[in-house]
């Protein structure tokens, strides 16, 4: 999945923090919608880790119940992204 396009399809724009409060409520609802009946796993995950970047995922062992490889993943990303979160903020 292509980054741009996915906030294209979303937001309208490549940069969400240009949109509106009511496209940016109309796009988690929308987000969320197709985060529960997409049935690919490589999409299904790249659609939860743009709402984790906007702040609004579901925590792993919720979002990926039935799915211990893609939870497995996200937990691993979440680290990841925690850890270059607490570096930059030593820098």
């Amino acid at each position: 999945m292509d980054l741009d396009q996915l906030l294209r399809h979303y937001f309208g724009s490549t940069d969400p923090e240009t949109a509106d409060p009511a496209t940016i409520d109309a796009a988690r609802e929308r987000m969320g919608i197709d985060f529960g009946v997409e049935r690919d796993p490589s999409r299904r995950f790249a659609l939860w880790a743009l709402m984790d970047a906007l702040g609004f995922a579901p925590p792993p062992a919720e979002a990926f119940e039935k799915e211990p490889a893609l939870r497995a993943a996200a937990e691993r990303y979440l680290d990841a992204a925690y850890r270059i979160e607490r570096d930059a903020e030593t820098r």
